[in-house]
C-alpha cells in the first residue's frame, strides 16, 4: 500500500483538495437536519398516531391525521429551517458589515484587536503584531480572518438556505411513513404495536448514520435515539389513552 509522507511535495494542486475537502464537510454539515427533520418525522407523528389510535380506534382516523401532520410539519420545518437560516444570515451580514466599517475607521485599533486575538491563541506578541501588520496588507484576507476570530461567523454568510430547508423537509417525510404504513393495511389494534416497531427500526438506521458520519460509538448512538423515541411513543399513547376519558371519550 503506496502511503505519501506529509512533507513530501504532492503531484496535484493543493487548491483543488481545499476546495473539494470544503465542499465535503458542508454537505456533511448537513447532518443536523438530517437527524432534527428524521428524528421529528418518526417521532411527531408516531406521537400523534398512537395518541389518536388509543383515543379513537379508527383506521381512518388515524391514516387521515397522520397524512395531514406528515406533510404541515415537513412544510413547516422545511420553511422554518429555511427562514431561520437566513434570519440568521442577514444578521451575520449586518454585523460583518459593521466591524467592516470599524476597521475603515480605526484600522490602528482594529490590528492591535487582532494581534490580540492571536495572542489569545498562543502566539507570541511579536509574532501576533506582525501577523496582524502582514494581513492588513492583504484587504480581503485581512477582512476575513478579523471577522472570523472576532466575530466567530463567515465573512460572507449564506442567505440562502434552499439545501438545508429541502434535506429538513424531505426526511421528515420519509421518517413518517414509518409509523403510519401498518395503519393501511392493519386494524388499530394489530397496527400500534407495528408502527411502534417500524419506528423503532427506523430510527436504529438513523442512530447508525448519525454514528458513521459523525464518527461516533454506534451503541450509544442508537440507544440514545431509542430513548427519546421511547418517551415520545410512550408519552404520546398515553395522553391519547387517559385524556379523551378524563374528558368523557371512550374509544368507539
Amino acid at each position: 500500500m503506496n502511503s505519501t509522507p506529509l512533507d513530501s511535495p504532492s503531484t496535484q494542486e493543493p487548491g483543488s483538495d481545499l476546495f473539494a475537502e470544503k465542499s465535503r464537510i458542508e454537505r456533511l454539515g448537513r447532518i443536523r437536519q438530517f437527524v432534527f427533520g428524521s428524528l421529528d418525522g418518526l417521532l411527531v407523528p408516531l406521537g400523534v398516531i398512537s395518541g389518536v389510535a388509543g383515543g379513537t380506534g379508527d383506521s381512518r382516523a388515524v391514516i387521515v391525521a397522520g397524512l395531514a401532520e406528515a406533510f404541515a410539519g415537513a412544510l413547516s420545518m422545511g420553511a422554518g429551517e429555511f427562514i431561520a437560516g437566513r434570519s440568521e444570515a442577514q444578521v451575520h451580514q449586518t454585523e460583518v458589515a459593521k466591524e467592516i466599517l470599524e476597521m475603515r475607521r480605526a484600522p490602528a485599533f482594529e490590528r492591535r484587536e487582532l494581534a490580540l486575538l492571536f495572542q489569545q491563541d498562543g502566539v507570541s506578541p511579536d509574532d501576533a503584531t506582525l501577523l496582524a501588520d502582514t494581513l492588513a496588507k492583504h484587504p480581503h484576507a485581512y477582512a476575513k480572518t478579523m471577522v472570523e476570530m472576532e466575530l466567530g461567523i463567515p465573512l460572507e454568510p449564506r442567505t440562502m438556505k434552499t439545501a438545508e430547508a429541502l434535506t429538513i423537509g424531505t426526511s421528515y417525510v420519509i421518517g413518517s411513513v414509518f409509523p403510519l404504513v401498518a395503519y393501511f393495511f392493519l386494524p388499530v389494534r394489530s397496527a400500534l404495536p407495528f408502527s411502534i416497531l417500524l419506528t423503532f427500526v427506523a430510527l436504529l438506521i438513523v442512530g447508525a448514520i448519525k454514528s458513521k458520519l459523525a464518527s461516533l460509538n454506534l451503541f450509544r448512538s442508537t440507544l440514545e435515539i431509542l430513548g427519546v423515541g421511547i418517551a415520545s411513543a410512550g408519552g404520546g399513547y398515553l395522553l391519547g389513552s387517559v385524556v379523551p376519558h378524563l374528558f368523557g371519550f371512550s374509544a368507539g
